[in-house]
């Protein structure tokens, strides 16, 4: 830690830094932001759901939903500095299965919920350096008493929101482009039931968007001011038992959903997809 002080305020009254103070945090070094169109993504599905798709005549799209994202960090030969990024998409889909072509047409529909994955490749600047880094945290059940060694290679970051879901379509499976009832080993620990016993012969492909970005930050020490320590100044409110008509009347009369807003008051945000209750992914 440095000495260098400062006073609390200086001539025009705003307040100063105390003290440069040195801390340890992962700086991102480069970052890219993009807007993905996944397009006939495959959706696989348990065996139960599959029988339902192979008797499909239309399908209609509900929700997806980002599951998980699988980042895997390799230097670029003859660039140094540089390294690419291969990214696995893991989405959680729900579609709706009608057995007229018309699918308004009233007949009854199933909802079936299956997983889709899509792979992509950034390149981004993540600078030189190879350490190991030991530390005295402890690891319980691991071999030793502390922690393996780390080093500070490039550590990749992804952010992302739940995929807006843009199109499905039904079709026959084509026996010569894909692996008939050989379902991804990476879908293996999602997917609830049997896997594989059902043949497909119609699948499902789905259109998504999404928005991303991918960071590749390393833990650098570095020089801050520091202004003082994060002291709450807030206190904590406990819940307590209480009247029950009180704590009812303070509650805001639903406006809404006595008077629906407008198009224009309503709020930006992507609404609910009504997929009833949502289970995440496991």
């Amino acid at each position: 830690m440095a000495d260098s002080k400062a006073s609390p305020a200086n001539t025009s009254g705003h307040k100063t830094f105390k003290e440069a103070v040195c801390i340890d945090t992962p700086r991102v070094y480069d970052s890219c932001s993009d807007k993905d169109c996944f397009e006939d993504l495959r959706v696989y599905f348990p065996d139960e759901a599959q029988e339902a798709v192979n008797n499909a005549a239309t399908v209609k799209g509900r929700c997806a939903e980002l599951c998980r994202v699988f980042l895997d960090v390799e230097p670029v030969q003859f660039n140094r500095g540089f390294y690419s990024v291969d990214i696995t998409y893991i989405f959680r889909v729900t579609v709706e299965l009608y057995k007229t072509p018309n699918c308004h047409s009233g007949s009854k529909s199933e909802i079936v919920t299956g997983f889709a994955s899509f792979n992509k490749k950034v390149i981004l600047f993540g600078s030189e350096g190879n350490i190991k880094i030991f530390s005295s945290d402890y690891e319980p059940g691991g071999d030793d008493d502390q922690n393996r060694p780390t080093s500070n290679t490039p550590r990749a970051i992804c952010e992302a929101v739940d995929p807006i879901f843009l199109a499905a379509k039904l079709v026959d499976r084509d026996c010569t482009s894909d692996n008939g009832t050989d379902v991804p080993e990476i879908f293996a620990d999602n997917i609830e039931g049997s896997i594989g016993c059902v043949l497909p012969t119609r699948v499902v492909l789905v259109t998504l968007g999404l928005f991303s970005i991918v960071k590749l930050e390393r833990n650098v020490q570095l020089l801050i001011p520091a202004y003082d320590f994060c002291v709450p100044d807030k206190e904590c409110t406990t819940s307590s038992p209480g009247d029950p008509c009180e704590l009812f009347q303070s509650l805001r009369f639903p406006v809404d959903e006595f008077f629906p807003p407008r198009f224009s008051d309503m709020d930006a945000d992507q609404p609910d997809c009504k997929c009833g209750k949502h289970e995440g992914c496991r």
